[in-house]
């Protein structure tokens, strides 16, 4: 009777190898490969500050995701903010912070710092002046100052060269520059659209003076020192320049698996070495956290299972062989 019973332990438990090992082996194998493909289209608008950025992570992206399209187009903050509000475009760009005013008429708004800026007064290379003090540099803007020689330059008259008012650039120049002496930009200034405009201005006038976010110098124009301090990424990142500024992506409530995955390459190493080569000042590396060191005790922690797929299968049918085993000891 036993060795029946053994018998049938025996046949039970091959029966399971059987049937829970073609369970196992027809098991797919979690996929280990590359991420999907991205493919769609998306709209972009807003800071030309900004725009340099966007243009060369859209470019990035879409060599890694031939089936995606970005469209990337300036206009400046106040436009990307309004667009992307009222649901023009997908991700507004700004180079300010969204006003009060802004989040009241789209309370939806979700913007995402990407990266920081300056802003530097820029002249002609050929300017003797090289040097201005806040107080200067706010009195010319305001036509208050209308002669270089009254800055130790030649004896010309200064031609003011500002953004239009939809700008981030001019705004965040009025908040350091304008507004803690109380003057506002003269209506006699030339206005320019975006931040090439007024670089090719001041580039081609010897007389003229601007401003520009730090990622557009270059050897055409010269940035002028204030108070002392030279307009470079190193002096803004040490709090020694005295305008800095943070740069945004925006979208109209939380953000599309699309435009998700553009703001999320843009934060990546890849895209936020693209904001440095552009001359931005990137975000810094989030501190990573540091576990606290744990006093082992005298019971020492038992060792988990391993979650190796079908372990727990072999284990119950390893149990059931010893069963089996066991009986057939038993009757001899």
């Amino acid at each position: 009777m036993e060795k029946i019973k053994a018998v049938v332990i025996v046949a039970i438990v091959v029966s399971a190898i059987a049937t829970i090992g073609v369970a196992v082996v027809s098991m797919p194998a979690p996929a280990h490969g590359a991420p999907a493909e991205l493919s769609g289209q998306l709209t972009i608008a807003g800071s030309t500050t900004v725009l340099p950025i966007n243009q060369e992570c859209a470019r990035l992206l879409m060599k890694k995701n031939p089936g995606l399209r970005i469209s990337v187009s300036g206009g400046g903050s106040g436009h990307g903010v309004k667009s992307v509000g009222a649901g023009e475009i997908d991700i507004g760009a700004a180079s300010r912070d969204v006003k009060p005013t802004e989040m009241e008429r789209y309370p939806d708004l979700k913007p995402v710092a990407i990266g920081k800026d300056s802003v530097a007064i820029v002249v002609h290379p050929s300017n003797g002046v090289s040097e201005l003090t806040m107080e200067q540099a706010s009195k010319i803007f305001a036509g208050e100052v209308t002669n270089w020689k009254e800055l130790g330059g030649a004896d010309e008259a200064i031609r003011v060269i500002t953004r239009d008012e939809g700008s981030g650039t001019r705004e965040v120049f009025e908040k350091f520059v304008m507004k803690p002496s109380e003057r506002e930009i003269t209506g006699k200034a030339s206005v320019k659209p975006s931040n090439g405009e007024v670089r090719a201005t001041v580039s081609g006038d010897k007389n003229s003076i601007g401003y520009l976010s730090l990622g557009y110098l270059d050897p055409s124009v010269k940035a002028v020192k204030i108070d002392g301090v030279e307009a470079t990424v190193e002096n803004v990142l040490v709090n020694k320049y005295p305008i800095v500024r943070t740069l945004y992506l925006i979208t109209k409530g939380e953000p599309s698996n699309l435009e998700k995955a553009f703001i999320d390459f843009v934060l990546s190493e890849e895209g936020q070495k693209v904001v440095e080569d552009m001359g931005y000042i990137k975000l810094a590396a989030p501190t990573p956290e540091v576990t606290p060191e744990i006093t082992p005790t005298a019971t020492p922690t038992p060792t988990p299972t391993p979650e190796v797929p079908g372990f727990r299968t072999v284990l119950a049918i390893t149990s059931l062989l010893a069963v089996a085993y066991a009986a057939l000891r038993r009757r001899k």
